[in-house]
């Protein structure tokens, strides 16, 4: 509704007018494609698996299974991705096979897909270049409660060409804070234990002032790891 629309700073919406217009119908036929998309992918991930176990590969081959963004279908009348809300910033991530001890098991731990990349480097007994801003998640793969305080950093753009300015928003266990132009052109702040669907933006709540003092901090310090 336009009431809950208008706690969000402007740059916040990728998709305008909300839903791209798209009556009720079309909304549903356009999730029901999504899914069906889906499902086509995890039954040929499950084709790929089945065949590392046919060939004998599967106990000698470290598998991660991961999306490079998240996905709106329809929340804050949003599509796609393109956006700094969960929705869009998060995505999946498992790690198997050799050197993962906590098989089976999951963390709530925030992670980065820049983790990736020393943490299949680790796996396989490789040394990464020491220029990587990523951290290896072998700890986590070994211990899914294991301490871990890095904070998790997403941007997208906004802006016609020659004026465009970037949004940043860095999450933690607990709260996610955005910046839209280094908050010139507006700020979020989600509480993400108690409003996981970040219905309530709290960046303008005087309650909540120390808690957005603090997230900034956070904010500059990842952005200039």
């Amino acid at each position: 509704r336009p009431d809950e629309m208008a706690q969000f700073p402007q740059p916040a919406f990728f998709t305008t007018p909300p839903l791209w217009g798209l009556n009720e119908r079309e909304q549903r036929e356009s999730i029901r494609a999504y899914y069906a998309s889906i499902t086509f992918m995890d039954a040929n991930v499950g084709r790929v698996l089945e065949a590392l176990d046919r060939l004998g590969l599967a106990a000698n081959t470290i598998v991660v299974f991961v999306s490079d963004h998240g996905y709106h279908l329809g929340e804050h009348g949003q599509w796609m991705k393109q956006t700094l809300f969960e929705r869009s910033a998060r995505s999946p991530l498992i790690v198997a096979g050799p050197g993962v001890r906590a098989r089976g098991r999951a963390s709530s731990r925030i992670v980065e897909l820049l983790d990736i990349y020393p943490t299949v480097a680790a796996l396989a007994g490789l040394a990464p270049p020491p220029s990587l801003h990523g951290r290896s998640l072998v700890p986590l793969l070994t211990d899914p409660g294991a301490r871990w305080e890095r904070p998790a950093l997403t941007q997208v753009r906004r802006g016609p060409a020659g004026s465009t300015f970037k949004g940043y928003s860095v999450r933690t266990e607990r709260w996610r804070y955005t910046e839209w132009d280094d908050g010139n052109r507006g700020r979020e702040l989600y509480d993400e234990r108690r409003d996981p669907a970040e219905a309530v933006n709290l960046a303008d709540d005087p309650a909540h002032r120390q808690v957005v003092l603090d997230m900034q901090r956070v904010l500059r310090t990842t952005r200039g790891r």
